[in-house]
């Protein structure tokens, strides 16, 4: 396995912005684990799922999970698996899980709802892309993170079983096939739902390229790299083409929000390259 990718939620927040994706991947001849985030603002808004039902509004929290639903069923019409019997299966079978768990009488302990809530964001997504990408003839395997990244039992902000993770990931994945799965989210070794904080889909490819001692990692972005100063307050800002992963680890304390400490470590551990690419310039090759 060479590359781990991974997609951020604006880079995936259309239709026509998932075909971007199939196109960033289909140009690549080597298998990949391709690593997705929610739909756009699919996890603010299962937030407020989450409020509202350790409120134990449970009507209000239906209504937004159905709305939820709803828009996800809108952008399968748009990629044409409205007609795929086992993606709907699929589909289906998790959107009813989330309906069922929001209604169940028995409450659970609110970091562990949290987690269990909003994970299904990076399920739908996932088994949207998976499928879609199967459809367009770029074949692939879909996987439930859950069941290979493995964590502490803290539900939220959840720590990593480092070699329980790297033991699932190896006996799971094969290194000759494509697999997309979600960032953000593992379990505990009782199987319950984790999510792993902060830049969490990030943190999850550098999880995998550590773990499969992958050749490089390639963040997506909606930024043509990393840059030496915020655009937003200083003009001539310019992109940092090469840098080390100490210089790296400095900006992101200093301030720089386009990379997360907790994605570097790993890579530099095992001096696996990191790529930060704009889905949206192709031909930029972003920073290093």
């Amino acid at each position: 396995m060479s590359k781990v990718f991974k997609f951020g939620g604006a880079s995936i927040k259309n239709p026509k912005a998932i075909y971007n994706l199939k196109e960033i991947v289909s140009s690549y001849k080597e298998n990949i684990v391709i690593i997705v985030s929610a739909i756009d603002k699919t996890t603010n808004k299962l937030e407020h799922v989450w409020e509202v039902y350790v409120e134990n509004k449970i009507d209000k929290a239906h209504e937004i999970a159905k709305e939820i639903i709803k828009f996800h069923e809108s952008v399968v019409v748009d990629l044409k698996l409205n007609n795929n019997p086992k993606f709907l299966n699929l589909f289906n079978a998790l959107s009813l899980e989330l309906v069922e768990y929001i209604g169940s009488k028995t409450k659970q302990e609110n970091n562990l709802s949290y987690s269990k809530i909003v994970s299904f964001g990076e399920l739908w997504s996932t088994a949207i892309i998976s499928y879609y990408l199967n459809q367009e003839g770029l074949e692939n395997q879909w996987i439930d993170a859950r069941e290979v990244v493995k964590t502490s039992n803290k539900h939220i902000d959840s720590k990593i079983n480092w070699e329980e993770t790297q033991r699932k990931i190896n006996v799971d994945l094969r290194k000759d096939k494509t697999y997309v799965t979600q960032g953000f989210i593992g379990s505990n070794l009782d199987g319950e739902t984790t999510t792993l904080g902060r830049e969490g889909s990030d943190f999850s490819a550098a999880i995998f390229g550590w773990c499969m001692d992958a050749e490089e990692v390639v963040i997506w972005k909606d930024v043509d790299g990393l840059l030496n100063a915020d655009p937003k307050r200083f003009n001539n800002t310019e992109i940092l083409k090469n840098i080390s992963f100490k210089e790296a680890i400095e900006l992101s304390y200093l301030g720089a929000s386009v990379i997360h400490p907790n994605t570097i470590k790993p890579l530099e551990n095992k001096n696996i390259s990191l790529s930060i690419r704009s889905f949206i310039q192709l031909d930029n090759p972003g920073s290093l």
